[in-house]
């Protein structure tokens, strides 16, 4: 029976195939929802259209069927909501609460200097659109990090809802992403850490309820680099997926027992979802592989 308190969700980007870190992800969300009895929705963050590889889609739908990872309701696409995000947009511009920016990204620093918050920029120029943020703390009590404290102005500057090349940013995105599909459990890697104290504030603005976050350790290579398409991590090898789910839950420190990898699919996330215990990876950032 699932229990309606708990939506949790997997957005991966369809840039290419699944390789194990990205997989390993889907899996501690994945098994974080149905120990809760409760829903995991699936959604393509296909936005950032220059890096999305032709028959990746199809590619990510059956890696997560073949190794069991079925979701809840009807697959979702960023895609499908552009008007969405641009009604936003518009009311941010009419409020006041965002500005037009031309500066390149070689001329930036980490935090943005505010160059053209006070400026008025032609809307028929080409140009980014960047949130105003204060000088105030965002706090929140992620479930596995703890307390985290960030100062958006000081540490990140006014930030970017809308690139330059006309794509919505993710940090802006995903805030109504999730608040459409319902969602109040985020699993996710240690990498969008950063991000969240981000789309609190914007979360705040909207009025929106803030989920909870989790955010699990990042596998790594020997070189201590994550495991991602830009490191040319490669795709998960689905010939016995048994064994691909046990090597996921021995480096989630499920200590799966070592007869439970001759186990077929079914069995493995039966035991996976009985047994789950996500305490067990406090205090880790990464790990290596």
């Amino acid at each position: 029976m699932l229990t309606p308190h708990y939506t949790g969700r997997f957005a991966p980007s369809p840039t290419g195939h699944l390789h194990l870190g990205s997989v390993y992800t889907a899996l501690a969300s994945f098994l974080e929802a149905r120990s809760h009895h409760s829903l995991w929705r699936l959604r393509f963050d296909d936005l950032d259209t220059p890096r999305n590889v032709a028959g990746a889609t199809t590619h990510i739908l059956q890696t997560l069927e073949t190794l069991g990872l079925h979701w809840d309701g009807e697959v979702d696409y960023q895609s499908w909501h552009l008007d969405d995000y641009h009604a936003v947009l518009a009311d941010f511009i009419t409020s006041g609460k965002i500005y037009r920016c031309q500066c390149s990204r070689k001329n930036l620093t980490d935090i943005y200097a505010q160059t053209c918050r006070y400026q008025c920029i032609s809307p028929d120029l080409p140009h980014s659109l960047r949130i105003k943020t204060d000088d105030q703390q965002i706090i929140f009590d992620d479930i596995l990090q703890g307390w985290i404290s960030q100062n958006l102005a000081t540490q990140h500057g006014d930030f970017i809802l809308k690139r330059k090349d006309n794509i919505i940013a993710y940090p802006f995105a995903v805030v109504l992403d999730d608040a459409r599909q319902a969602v109040n459990h985020v699993v996710r890697g240690m990498d969008l850490l950063n991000a969240t104290p981000k789309q609190l504030y914007l979360q705040h603005l909207l009025h929106l309820p803030a989920p909870n976050y989790l955010h699990v350790p990042i596998l790594v290579d020997a070189k201590g680099h994550k495991l991602s398409k830009q490191t040319l991590a490669t795709a998960v090898d689905l010939t016995a997926p048994n064994r691909v789910l046990f090597q996921l839950l021995d480096w989630l420190k499920q200590m799966p027992p070592f007869e439970l990898q001759n186990e077929n699919v079914g069995n493995v996330l039966e035991w996976a979802i009985q047994h789950w215990n996500v305490a067990r990876l406090k205090g880790v950032k990464h790990i290596a592989i």
